[in-house]
């Protein structure tokens, strides 16, 4: 059995602002580092082997501080990168309702169903290439919300779930079936959130 830990990076600045991010590669603000720094102890938990990232920086910045104390390789891989926003991104969430209230005619907005696909091959290949190991990987809301609406069949996910910065999601792959086992796990966070 593959299990894979996904956590979703620190908070930024955009985050807290409710602005649409997607691809812009906006920094992890303070409290965003700190998620980060607590979430060291419980990624430690999970025991992984490997440590993957999706190469924008609010992720991989997020991926180092957790590594400080794992010391693992770091890969990056591209399929983990956020969804693009297209137009939207920079808007706060009531400009893009009032500009764009068909979220997928977003001009230059990657399709829902292109994420998908993106996503799964990614957590497809990760099985492929580190079958029976424990792999942590540093991605996104968006992302990760799409994988669990395939994975728990549209039980939770885009439009059910909301993850919290530095949330721990965890799927498990065996025998070519893919099950969800813990999503939006946050209580590394409760001394940070006080």
């Amino acid at each position: 059995m593959t299990e894979i830990c996904m956590i979703r990076h620190g908070e930024t600045d955009w985050n807290k602002e409710k602005r649409i991010q997607g691809k812009t590669d906006i920094p992890l603000n303070k409290t965003g580092e700190s998620q980060a720094k607590v979430c060291c102890a419980a990624a430690e938990k999970f025991e992984p082997t490997v440590l993957i990232t999706s190469p924008l920086a609010r992720a991989k910045v997020t991926a180092e501080i957790i590594n400080k104390d794992l010391g693992l390789p770091l890969h990056e891989m591209p399929d983990f990168v956020e969804r693009s926003y297209g137009d939207a991104e920079g808007m706060d969430i009531a400009d893009r309702n009032r500009y764009f209230p068909d979220r997928e005619m977003i001009p230059n907005v990657e399709t829902f169903e292109a994420l998908k696909e993106r996503a799964m091959k990614g957590l497809e290949e990760v099985c492929e290439k580190y079958p029976g190991e424990r792999v942590l990987i540093v991605s996104h809301g968006a992302l990760i919300n799409a994988l669990l609406s395939i994975i728990s069949k549209e039980k939770l996910g885009t439009g059910i779930t909301f993850l919290q910065n530095t949330s721990m999601t965890t799927f498990a792959c065996e025998h070519g079936e893919w099950r969800v086992v813990d999503y939006n796990n946050t209580n590394h966070l409760a001394a940070v959130n006080e």
